[in-house]
């Protein structure tokens, strides 16, 4: 008997201690229910409900708090019915605080939420224990169209932003987002805009399934840390026709990341298309399988980057692609910086996050940078797989050149700046 109890502690033991890991397990994109569906059109579903934030005492008039009645509307369109329903924001200015938009609902999904009016959150920081404005959750199948706007007011609370992406030891709290999207699969956001967050305009993690389309998020080019959509710890994600200018990344992805495809974006004013940083914390998952073709970058402080922390802790991204990018007046157009906040002369040691098949292919325009293609690799495990082919980044008059540290990239067809020094 004492065997047996020994034998029944050691496996709750086991158990126990290996909880966090069966947590941080990686999602898994599920079935798509959208796929080959048109999702630009919106088609009223037979018996659907339409139930106005207005049947529940909401005022558009941009005074009064109507975050109660946005509460109380969601509740009936998520929680109190059984068939197909969307929540209705009409015309008019509409000012509510920090909520949630949480399900799973029991009403038939996908449940719509249909914005035609304008958006706006309070400006007390004192009101977000939340840590976000807009909040939506444990959703499989939600849609949020209509054309309208949702306004961060966040003018006042940017003298307050920490810079939590340089911060090395992840202690410092961000603003918060406007629309936050977490532990979800089969969403769609379309035609709607985004102007003024506090923190991110939208920021996605733990989610599967999800589709950015038609988007227009906009903040002033200095205001900080406002990446345009911030995505972490999700499968498969797509992003298309989005127009960003922002005073950070216009798309940002760390870790946990697999499966992106960004088409025809838009970006600039801001600090470009970012994956990372990577290595920056323990356990990290990996960034893998991210296609990005067809856009433009305009007047942004960076192009394409991967970035990652010396020094610090284990990590991957491999699989990644850049085609068809069209540049004008972009600083530091193609980076790979291994030296995260450490260069120059960067004393540390070598980053532990391995970076693998990594392809730039037909990136032209201008540059501001005379440094037009910058890879500095980990000295550890170098870059394996780069292949640069057809680049042509011109400074006026002026040559630009290309710098490889720690990595052989294979270059091809035309370039401009010339391939680096063996």
């Amino acid at each position: 008997m004492a065997i047996a109890k020994s034998a029944v502690l050691i496996l709750l033991f086991a158990l126990a201690c290996n909880a966090d890991n069966a947590l941080k397990l990686p999602r898994i994109a599920g079935p798509d229910m959208f796929k080959n569906k048109n999702v630009a059109k919106d088609v009223l579903l037979p018996g659907e409900q339409i139930i106005s934030v207005m049947d529940f005492g909401a005022k558009g008039d941009g005074k009064f708090d109507c975050t109660q009645a946005f509460m109380t509307a969601w509740q009936k369109v998520c929680h109190q019915t059984s068939g197909p329903a969307r929540l209705l924001i009409p015309q008019g200015r509409f000012l509510v605080s920090s909520m949630y938009f949480s399900g799973p609902c029991t009403s038939q999904t996908p449940v719509t939420i249909q914005v035609q009016g304008y958006v706006m959150a309070t400006t007390d920081l004192s009101e977000y224990e939340n840590g976000d404005w807009l909040i939506f959750q444990k959703h499989d199948g939600l849609k949020i169209i209509g054309g309208g706007t949702f306004d961060g007011q966040g003018k006042q609370s940017w003298s307050y932003s920490e810079n939590c992406e340089s911060s090395a030891d992840g202690s410092c709290a961000r603003n918060p987002s406007s629309l936050f999207f977490s532990d979800s699969s089969n969403v769609v956001v379309q035609g709607i805009r985004t102007v003024n967050p506090k923190g991110f305009h939208i920021f996605i993690t733990k989610c599967t399934n999800i589709r950015l389309r038609k988007l227009k998020l906009v903040a002033p080019e200095t205001s900080p840390n406002t990446d345009g959509i911030h995505v972490s710890h999700s499968d498969t994600v797509i992003m298309s026709r989005n127009t960003i200018a922002t005073g950070d990344d216009c798309i940002s992805m760390i870790q946990g990341v697999k499966n992106v495809f960004i088409n025809r974006l838009k970006c600039g004013p801001g600090h470009g298309i970012s994956i990372g940083s990577l290595g920056k914390y323990p356990n990290e998952e990996e960034v893998r399988g991210i296609r990005i073709q067809n856009c433009s970058l305009t007047g942004t402080t960076n192009g394409l980057r991967l970035k990652a922390w010396p020094d610090k802790y284990p990590g991957s991204a491999s699989d990644i692609s850049f085609s068809n990018i069209i540049m004008q007046n972009v600083k530091n157009p193609i980076i790979i910086d291994q030296e995260y906040e450490c260069y120059p002369n960067c004393k540390k040691k070598p980053s532990l996050v391995k970076i693998q098949n990594v392809h730039f292919q037909n990136v032209r325009g201008t540059t501001t940078s005379p440094l037009a293609v910058d890879i500095r690799c980990s000295k550890l495990f170098g870059c394996q797989g780069l292949t640069v082919r057809d680049i042509d980044l011109k400074l006026g008059d002026a040559p630009t050149t290309s710098r490889c540290v720690n990595a052989q990239p294979i270059f091809a067809g035309l370039l401009m700046p010339p391939p680096c020094a063996s």
